[in-house]
């Protein structure tokens, strides 16, 4: 049997910049891609908690150190900058796999900065 569980968690990110005439798809800061194991086009849930939005969409590379997260196309209708917003991927493993693993989770301060 396979589980699909949380693998990495941005947790309070305040979006930067929204993109409506963008292709889609949300850019993050690549030094938080890191820190969390997300890679480019990594399909996400993003979770708006300011406004209770909720989408996916994939993740492309943002200007690593720029703190950006920018929702693009459809997706910038669904945030505004300054919005705080949850970013998870999920994984899908063995269920005894899944008993043990732990998530990468974050959390950033108000200007994306990671503590």
């Amino acid at each position: 049997m396979q589980i699909n569980v949380l693998k990495s968690k941005i947790h309070r990110a305040t979006v930067t910049e929204s993109d409506l005439n963008y292709i889609g798809s949300i850019a993050i800061d690549e030094d938080m891609m890191d820190a969390v194991n997300l890679i480019e086009n990594e399909v996400v849930s993003i979770y708006n908690i300011t406004n209770g939005e909720r989408l996916e969409t994939y993740v492309i590379k943002g200007e690593r150190g720029s703190g950006i997260i920018s929702l693009n196309g459809a997706a910038a209708r669904k945030a505004a900058i300054g919005d705080k917003v949850i970013i998870v991927s999920y994984a899908l493993m063995p269920f005894e796999e899944a008993k043990s693993f732990k998530p990468v989770i974050v959390f950033p301060d108000d200007n994306n900065n990671l503590k």
